[in-house]
């Protein structure tokens, strides 16, 4: 497996992938900016989240490796993704035909979530800046549509915890290392997941009442919190194994 360690090497190379994929994502925010004009903090934010995005790419591509066709599988959903976080925040002040291309939107990028393993499978391409880059984009992703359901008012900002777990607990990882070790596969934990990315996404869409959508998040946030509560008892059970 390969390491994720940062590599300066790769950068001209890495840098040109990045080159196509910020074209794909200007024109995908062209399509969304000038037919539902959503503020111009949209335009902005989105910048912002590719340059963090391409900054670690650059900073933690494995050397002497080429890209592979499962990577830029990836890259092309980022481009769809970036544009769908940033507009998040700005929802509230969308049209109905807005909310309804958000929608479809999110749905695609969904749907384009297992393009990136199937290719890697065809392609003999695993690795684990691969994994690591589909994993951080899902995150994001989440996060995107947590902040969606908040500004279309269909659940409190409860909802972010939704989207911020994960992210907790990367930052607990840092200070308690136990954490860091890997967990067994699980089919409570990816139930779960796709319970969570499910309610996310039917919440976003305008015929959705309010009242369905905060039941169904308030239970897909109970048990995300009981899956992490289950996953961290069963790393801290381990912990002196993994100080050995």
């Amino acid at each position: 497996m390969d390491s994720i360690q940062p590599a300066s090497n790769q950068i001209p190379g890495t840098a040109k992938e990045l080159g196509w994929a910020s074209v794909l994502t200007m024109i995908v925010l062209w399509t969304i900016d000038y037919p539902f004009s959503p503020p111009g903090l949209f335009l902005v934010l989105a910048g912002l989240l590719f340059i963090i995005q391409g900054g670690l790419i650059l900073a933690y591509w494995p050397a002497n490796r080429s890209f592979g066709w499962a990577n830029r599988t990836t890259l092309v959903r980022s481009a769809l993704v970036v544009p769908l976080v940033a507009w998040a925040p700005f929802l509230s002040s969308s049209d109905s035909a807005g909310l309804w291309f958000y929608a479809v939107a999110c749905l695609f990028a969904l749907i384009l979530d297992g393009a990136d393993g199937k290719v890697a499978r065809a392609t003999n391409s695993h690795s684990e800046f691969g994994a690591r880059f589909d994993m951080e984009l899902d995150a994001l992703f989440i996060l995107g549509l947590c902040v969606a359901v908040s500004a279309l008012g269909k659940a409190g900002i409860w909802v972010l915890a939704l989207g911020l777990m994960r992210y907790l607990f990367v930052a607990a990882s840092y200070y308690l290392v136990w954490l860091n070790q890997p967990l067994p596969e699980s089919f409570r934990r990816k139930t779960v997941c796709v319970w969570q990315v499910v309610t996310l996404m039917v919440a976003v869409v305008p015929p959705i009442p309010i009242t369905f959508a905060s039941i169904t998040l308030a239970v897909a946030l109970m048990l995300l919190a009981w899956s992490f509560y289950l996953d961290v008892r069963w790393l801290y059970l381990r912990r002196t194994q993994h100080e050995r």
